[in-house]
C-alpha cells in the first residue's frame, strides 16, 4: 500500500515535471526564457523542453502585426484653432526579448508618444492644410515613432488618421468660405461666356462686313470689266461698220447706193418731225433735194477718208 502511495506521488511529480518543462509554442508567437532570472533564449514556434525549476517562460509576444486605437485628443494648429484627431496605429513586434527589457510597456509607450508627435505635426499647418496634408502628417509620425521604438524591437508600420473635427463655428464658417467660393467661380465663369460671346459676336459682324466689302469690289470689278468689254465691243462694231461702208463706197455702184439711202433716212427724218409738234422749221433749200443728198455725199465721203 505504502509502494502504491510512493508511486502515485513519483508520477504526479514527473507529471508536474513534464507539465513545467514541456512548452508548445502556437505559430507567429515568442516565449522569452529566463533562466534563473537572467534571460536565457526565446521559442519560436514548436515544441520545447525546459529545465526544470531552473527555466521558466517570462514573457510571451505576438508577432502579428497589431493595431492599436490612438484616442482623439485636442490639437491646437498653426492658426491657432483646436480641432479633435483620432487614429489607428499598425506595428509589429521583430526583437521579443528587447520588446521584454527595452521598455515595460511598449503598446502604452507607443501610442502616448503617437499623441505627442500628431500634436507636433498638427501644430504647424494651418487647419485648411490639415485635411489635405494627411499623407504627410501620417509619414511624419511613423518616422517620429519608428525612430523611437526600434531599441524596443518594435517596428511602426503605419499610422492613419480616422477624422479630424473642427469646432462647429468653424465648420460654419469653413461652409460658408466654400459657398462663397463656389458662387464667385460661377460669377467668373458666367463674365467670361459673356465676353466670349461678345468677342465672337464682333468676330462675326467683322468678318461680315469684310465679306460684303470684297463682293461689292467683286461686283464693281466685274461690271467695270462688262462696261469695258462693251465699249470694245461697240468700237469693234463701229470701226468694222464703217469699213464696209468705205468698201461699199469704193465699189461700182456704191456712191448712187448711199445717195438713195441718206435720201430715204432724211425724208423718214423729216416726216418723224412733222408728227412731233404742228410747228416746225422747215429748211430754206428744202425744194432743192438733189443738192441736200450731194451735201450728205460728200459728208460721208469725207469721213472715211479721214
Amino acid at each position: 500500500m505504502e509502494s502504491l502511495i510512493v508511486a502515485l506521488a513519483v508520477v504526479v511529480v514527473a507529471i508536474i515535471i513534464l507539465i513545467k518543462t514541456a512548452v508548445v509554442v502556437p505559430q507567429q508567437n515568442a516565449f522569452v526564457i529566463e533562466r534563473l532570472g537572467k534571460f536565457s533564449r526565446t521559442l519560436d514556434a514548436g515544441f520545447h523542453i525546459l529545465i526544470p525549476f531552473i527555466e521558466r517562460i517570462a514573457y510571451k509576444h505576438n508577432l502579428k502585426e497589431q493595431a492599436t486605437d490612438i484616442e482623439e485628443q485636442i490639437c491646437i494648429t498653426n492658426d491657432n484653432v483646436q480641432v479633435g484627431v483620432d487614429g489607428v496605429l499598425y506595428m509589429q513586434i521583430l526583437d521579443p526579448a528587447r520588446a521584454s527589457y527595452g521598455i515595460g510597456n511598449y503598446m502604452f509607450a507607443i501610442s502616448q508618444l503617437a499623441q505627442t508627435t500628431l500634436r507636433s505635426e498638427i501644430g504647424k499647418i494651418d487647419l485648411d492644410r490639415t485635411f489635405e496634408e494627411r499623407g504627410t502628417i501620417n509619414s511624419n509620425v511613423v518616422a517620429e515613432l519608428d525612430k523611437a521604438s526600434d531599441p524596443w524591437g518594435v517596428k511602426v508600420l503605419r499610422y492613419e488618421i480616422k477624422n479630424i473635427n473642427p469646432p462647429q463655428d468653424v465648420l460654419t464658417a469653413m461652409e460658408k468660405q466654400m459657398r462663397a467660393e463656389r458662387e464667385k467661380r460661377a460669377v467668373i465663369l458666367a463674365s467670361e461666356g459673356e465676353r466670349d460671346a461678345k468677342i465672337n459676336q464682333a468676330e462675326g459682324d467683322k468678318q461680315r462686313v469684310i465679306k460684303a466689302s470684297e463682293a461689292k469690289k467683286t461686283q464693281q470689278i466685274n461690271e467695270a470689266d462688262g462696261e469695258a468689254e462693251a465699249i470694245l465691243a461697240v468700237a469693234t462694231a463701229t470701226a468694222e461698220g464703217l469699213r464696209k461702208v468705205a468698201a461699199s463706197m469704193a465699189a461700182d455702184g456704191g456712191s448712187e447706193a448711199m445717195q438713195l439711202r441718206i435720201a430715204e433716212q432724211y425724208v423718214a427724218e423729216f416726216g418723224n418731225l412733222a408728227k412731233a409738234g404742228n410747228t416746225f422749221v422747215v429748211p430754206a433749200n428744202l425744194a432743192d433735194l438733189t443738192t441736200m443728198i450731194a451735201l450728205a455725199t460728200d459728208i460721208a465721203k469725207k469721213k472715211p477718208e479721214a
